[in-house]
């Protein structure tokens, strides 16, 4: 790839991973490719999941193969840094997909060998909230390894990064275990308070924008590119909770006071960071009318259209 040109797209893709979020990715930039001359996918399995015998990951194989998409057997965790930089070496971008379920060490480790590569672009998984925004410290402690990715990545000039900030996945908004929306006791728990504002997008939705931003010209670089499928207060979830099923939602607040206790007497209990983050408000919610999508007029899910789906 030729970096001082603008209107050069990547064309060796290599996708880390293919779950909630790998998936999509994989599916829209497999369907993108075959508009870009010499395009090709690839994504980066573990053995294990190759060869799985369990329906859904065969499904999950099948699907990839049918999409024409290369598997590449490696695994992000037992590799080393130079052993993953021998790999990405032979791609032109790579994408994150990975998440936080190869390790929290795992981010950096996969930045220092796209670095080591020098790779001409790579995508760090921080498909998520704004980092720079809410800064060092704060009570989600694996957001500090996301920020130590980002001056990796601003500290050198050989690799092009674009990060893409997505706010919270929609799902997880409405996970009992998170225990914002509670179905059975028909009520809304506000992380902070009820005008706490949340950004939220579907994982189907995060995969086309991707696809739209990885081959968008001119090309998008050294850039957070923000996503948003809605932007809302926990207030307004009770509101279209109700709306949408019909029936009336109790609101309460846990104020970043009570949740921050709560973290305290557990505080290696990842849900409780997440809880005790949010409810601070800052660097998870951004107006939708500055996104990608919205510039571009690409529709995404709302939360009203999420619920009408799926609840």
């Amino acid at each position: 790839m030729n970096l001082t040109d603008n209107n050069v797209t990547s064309r060796n893709i290599l996708v880390l991973g293919a779950g909630e979020l790998g998936l999509p990715v994989l599916r829209n930039l497999a369907r993108k490719a075959k508009d870009v001359d010499g395009a090709r996918v690839s994504v980066l399995l573990r053995a294990s999941a190759v060869e799985s015998t369990e329906p859904g990951k065969r499904d999950d194989i099948a699907l990839i193969r049918d999409l024409g998409i290369e598997i590449v057997v490696g695994d992000l965790v037992k590799s080393t840094i130079d052993e993953l930089a021998v790999v990405f070496a032979r791609y032109d971008t790579v994408i994150g997909c990975a998440g936080y379920a190869a390790g929290t060490d795992t981010p950096m480790k996969l930045a220092r060998a796209a670095v080591q590569a020098r790779i001409p672009r790579y995508f760090p998984w921080q498909f998520g909230v704004d980092f720079d925004v809410i800064g060092r410290g704060s009570p989600q402690d694996i957001f500090d390894a996301q920020l130590d990715v980002r001056e990796l990545l601003r500290g050198q000039r050989e690799t092009e990064w674009v990060i893409i900030s997505t706010g919270m996945f929609m799902s997880y908004l409405f996970e009992p275990e998170f225990g914002v929306v509670d179905l059975q006791n028909n009520a809304v728990h506000a992380l902070g308070s009820l005008d706490t504002a949340v950004t939220l997008t579907t994982p189907d939705d995060i995969g086309a924008l991707t696809a739209e931003i990885v081959f968008a010209r001119p090309r998008i670089r050294n850039e957070i590119v923000y996503l948003a499928g809605d932007t809302v207060t926990y207030g307004e979830v009770a509101d279209k909770l109700q709306a949408g099923l019909g029936r009336p939602f109790a609101r309460s607040a846990w104020s970043v006071p009570y949740l921050m206790d709560a973290r305290a007497r557990d505080p290696r209990n990842m849900m409780r960071k997440y809880r005790a983050a949010f409810a601070q408000g800052r660097g998870v919610a951004w107006d939708k009318s500055g996104t990608f999508n919205h510039r571009q007029g690409i529709p995404v899910t709302d939360v009203a259209a999420w619920i009408q789906a799926n609840l």
